[in-house]
């Protein structure tokens, strides 16, 4: 049996984000989506995700139908926190802005199969190169702007001043005038370049966030150390690829057999079915993935225990600390000590 092709794909937050973009200039929602491949049910569903040439054809259509050339730098200007989930709370949570490119590096698979951030030192200054980990393949022009001026962008918000960049690169040609891009990211870029990045003064990197939270941080990187984790591991059976799905899911509540189901594209009986056939059944994997972070978690003491039973779903710390006593016979507390 020859290897199914890879597709890449990409968090359906992006398709959702230009879909509501384009709706603020004017372009009915239903309209954009016609055709592209972007389902309705996707711009409500924070795990969902799409093939990259989705969220191809919905840049090109978004910048047509707006009449908005260079719509993806425009995207970013409006760009706020929480649209990307967990991968930009690890982002904006960050003591610095350099720990929070590198944790954009790091975590960004999260959100995309392919694209891949390289931070450069160069002194005085930092280069944060943006490109494809595929031989052949390309960020599409109002992706490549999109990403570029959201670090800008967001650097701005952490930093609470306008951050302007020494330099800006593209690898395509320019899609608006200058004075565009030199508004959006405070200089002219230069075009047809060997690689697209942005390059930010080091000392702008090192300097403290005013509205660092170290709590959150912690438990934000945690849990997205665990979703990369799991996006790692190979999903030949439906037994991992159903684990994976709950883990991702977690800390917004323990998802559901029928949102499972949905996300793999299975109906319930035909989920079940296959467990079944695998020796296991949905319940035992709910109960599986919690004992196994609950493992994991108690382990790092930077986390608090209310912090843990957050992560893992439960509504209060009295259950996760009865579902605890069940799976090991002791407490998280002494489990800890």
């Amino acid at each position: 049996m020859s290897a199914r092709p890879f597709i890449p794909q990409v968090s359906a937050r992006i398709g959702a984000l230009i879909v509501q973009r384009a709706a603020s200039l004017g372009v009915e929602p239903e309209r954009l989506m016609c055709g592209t491949g972007f389902e309705a049910a996707w711009l409500n569903d924070p795990e969902a995700r799409m093939p990259l040439s989705v969220e191809e054809r919905l840049w090109a259509r978004a910048a047509q139908w707006t009449r908005t050339p260079a719509f993806g730098l425009q995207a970013a200007r409006l760009i706020r926190p929480g649209e990307f989930d967990v991968l930009d709370y690890a982002v904006r949570t960050a003591p610095d802005l350099r720990t929070a490119l590198q944790r954009l590096a790091r975590y960004n698979r999260l959100l995309h199969d392919l694209a891949s951030f390289k931070i450069i030192p160069m002194g005085t200054a930092t280069r944060i190169e943006h490109h494809f980990e595929r031989a052949g393949v390309q960020p599409c022009p109002q992706a490549a702007e999109f990403t570029l001026a959201s670090l800008v962008v967001v650097a701005s918000q952490l930093a609470g001043e306008p951050v302007q960049a020494l330099e800006v690169a593209f690898m395509h040609a320019p899609l608006d005038n200058v004075e565009t891009y030199r508004q959006v990211l405070g200089v002219v870029p230069r075009f047809g370049a060997p690689a697209s990045c942005v390059v930010l003064a080091s000392e702008l990197l090192d300097r403290p966030v005013p509205a660092a939270d170290p709590g959150l941080s912690r438990i934000v990187t945690a849990h997205a150390e665990q979703l990369l984790a799991t996006r790692n591991q190979p999903h030949e059976s439906i037994t991992m690829q159903v684990r994976q799905q709950l883990a991702q899911g977690m800390a917004h509540g323990v998802m559901s057999l029928r949102a499972v189901a949905r996300h793999l594209n299975l109906s319930e009986r035909s989920l079940q079915r296959r467990l079944g056939d695998e020796g296991t059944c949905f319940a035992d994997l709910v109960d599986e993935v919690r004992r196994e972070l609950a493992t994991r978690y108690i382990a790092d003491e930077r986390l608090a225990l209310g912090e843990v039973a957050y992560l893992l779903g439960f509504s209060d710390h009295s259950a996760f600390h009865r579902a605890f006593k069940r799976w090991t016979g002791t407490t998280p507390a002494a489990a800890r000590h």
